[in-house]
């Protein structure tokens, strides 16, 4: 989330968490011995995840060719999508769906399978995880930022966390949309609003977008990677078992 860590190896981190999790930006659907194997290939310039196998992410790859590319085509269109989508209930832990649903229903711009997403990528749940610049808490926020956002709530708490996880992302959202309107950035509302998350609002400013910013690009299609788990597309997951976090 610092804006002095080096590019380099956060870009090659978060691509490596995406394909991990779930890649599914790009085509073709390649139907194989019972298995969806999607290839990453565009809506993010620069960035090029290997090959991987959505369906055994969630522990198969078995069931017919018709149902593997259904659920495929799933995938791919919560990937692409806006994180609007309904959360499923049982992919979060029982004690934080509200918080996340809350946080998630703050502004019109972010969802709560967005806040999920976030925070699986950043933190895998972690509620006492603290960030190599500092970043604490289950959403990773820097300790300025939930100065800003928390209320005077404890970063270590789950709820108080995710609550200004959302204030801040709503926060962001709206300037982003400024930005946009003012001609000042190009793209998606979320995608800069994820983007300045990590890199800072300025750096989107600076970059125009995000286009050939592989951190902030890794950082998108990372949370993006999880929309699918969230929607329970494919099965549910267990809720605290995910990718390496992010600021580990």
């Amino acid at each position: 989330m610092s804006e002095g860590e080096g590019e380099t190896s956060k870009a090659v981190r978060n691509t490596a968490v995406t394909a991990g999790a779930l890649g599914c930006m790009a085509s073709p659907l390649i139907l194989g011995g019972g298995v969806v194997i999607v290839i990453i290939i565009g809506g993010f310039g620069v960035l090029l995840a290997p090959v991987i196998a959505l369906i055994l992410l969630f522990g198969g790859g078995g069931g017919s060719d018709a149902a593997n590319q259904d659920y495929g085509e799933q995938a791919q269109a919560a990937y692409e999508g806006d994180g609007k989508g309904e959360l499923s209930p049982d992919t979060v832990p029982e004690d934080l769906l509200e918080p996340i649903e809350d946080a998630g229903s703050a502004c019109d711009a972010i969802g709560p399978v967005v806040i999920a997403s976030q925070i699986m990528h950043e933190s895998g749940f972690n509620k006492d995880l603290v960030g190599p610049d500092g970043e604490e808490g289950i959403s990773q926020l820097p300790p300025e930022k939930f100065d800003e956002f928390g209320d005077d709530g404890d970063p270590f708490k789950p709820e108080d966390s995710i609550e200004a996880q959302g204030e801040y992302l709503c926060q962001l959202a709206e300037d982003v949309q400024g930005m946009i309107d003012a001609g000042e950035a190009k793209g998606d509302v979320l995608d800069l609003t994820l983007a300045a998350y990590e890199v800072g609002l300025e750096a989107v400013r600076a970059g125009h977008g995000i286009e050939g910013n592989t951190e902030a690009q890794g950082y998108v299609s990372g949370v993006r990677a999880q929309f699918a788990r969230y929607e329970a597309i494919g099965g549910t997951l267990d809720p605290t078992v995910g990718p390496t976090p992010t600021s580990t």
